[in-house]
């Protein structure tokens, strides 16, 4: 009777262990500009992810998460990120801790001008996505992976003897995606590219966010970079984090609503936020990746969290 007690004890713990775990396991694999630099979000909500380097990060990944709770998602979401490296930086020193669980989906993206050497080359983001891509695939042959196309960078923009200086705002956001088509097509296992960069773009077409942040910030306008002009702020991070969502889950991140939690926990008022979720869209209905859904009220994610007052 003992060792059947025993047995079914264990048969329970492990029903109950496959009725918890979530239906989709999810990496983000990146730098800064996925662990939320200069802003509130690099801390927000760490102990809803799992930072793998155990550094307390919340990031972009703890917004995704957030977003896919209040949408109802069950989403385990880790993340794995150094700061100023590319993906080779990864390869080199953290499969390890990469690959100690096959993934359903990975998010990833390489530095900030396709390569630190050679700005707007993307030879190196290529060849890194596709030793990424095919370590991935060999953990988990279903494995979805995305790139993210990240920003244009002011600094590299509006200063003397820069890379992008005297282009226009978009073009260096034009010239990474190109970088980053290039190494979707080539890269396996890769389902869709995050156009984050194109998004940033059109929030600054639709009259939200201010353009070039060395002249000053336009009355009524937000800045999407952070003091340095490189990395982004809270609304930066949070435009990223919506077309992640959107891309990943194939859902409208209009359908989060001006009332999403975590724009409310970040101080952002309700334009801002239909603002910047009408760009994510607009973003990824250009590329086919979402289509126009109804609002759907956010759930909350605790009984402490987000009350509709504002």
């Amino acid at each position: 009777m003992k060792l059947i007690s025993t047995t079914l004890a264990g048969f329970i713990l492990t029903l109950s262990a496959v009725s918890t775990s979530a239906d989709t396991d999810v990496l983000f694999i990146g730098n800064s500009f996925t662990y939320g630099f200069g802003s509130a979000a690099r801390f927000y909500r760490a102990d809803t992810v799992t930072d793998l380097n155990n550094e307390g990060i919340g990031g972009v990944p703890a917004l995704f998460k957030s977003f896919t709770d209040q949408a109802g998602l069950d989403y385990d979401v880790s993340l794995e990120t150094r700061g100023g490296s590319g993906l080779d930086f990864h390869l080199e020193s953290k499969l390890g801790v990469i690959g100690r669980q096959p993934w359903d989906q990975v998010v990833m993206h390489g530095y900030s001008t396709l390569d630190s050497d050679n700005p707007g080359d993307p030879n190196t983001l290529i060849k890194t996505a596709t030793e990424m891509s095919e370590f991935l695939k060999g953990m988990n042959q279903n494995v979805e992976i995305f790139l993210t196309s990240t920003w244009s960078r002011a600094d590299k923009t509006y200063v003397a003897d820069e890379p992008w200086t005297g282009q226009p705002i978009e073009q260096m956001a034009l010239d990474v995606r190109a970088g980053y088509d290039k190494a979707a097509a080539a890269a396996p296992g890769v389902k869709a590219v995050n156009g984050v960069g194109e998004a940033w773009t059109r929030a600054m077409e639709l009259g939200i966010a201010d353009t070039n942040p060395y002249d000053g910030i336009e009355l009524g306008k937000i800045d999407l970079w952070t003091y340095d002009h490189y990395h982004a702020s809270s609304y930066g991070y949070y435009l990223e984090a919506l077309v992640v969502f959107g891309n990943l889950t194939g859902l409208d991140p209009k359908s989060l609503g001006d009332n999403e939690c975590s724009a409310y926990e970040l101080g952002m008022s309700r334009p801002e936020v239909n603002a910047l979720q009408q760009a994510a869209f607009d973003q990824l209905a250009s590329e086919g990746r979402v289509e126009p859904a109804p609002l759907v009220l956010p759930r909350p994610v605790n009984p402490q969290r987000c009350t509709s007052g504002r």
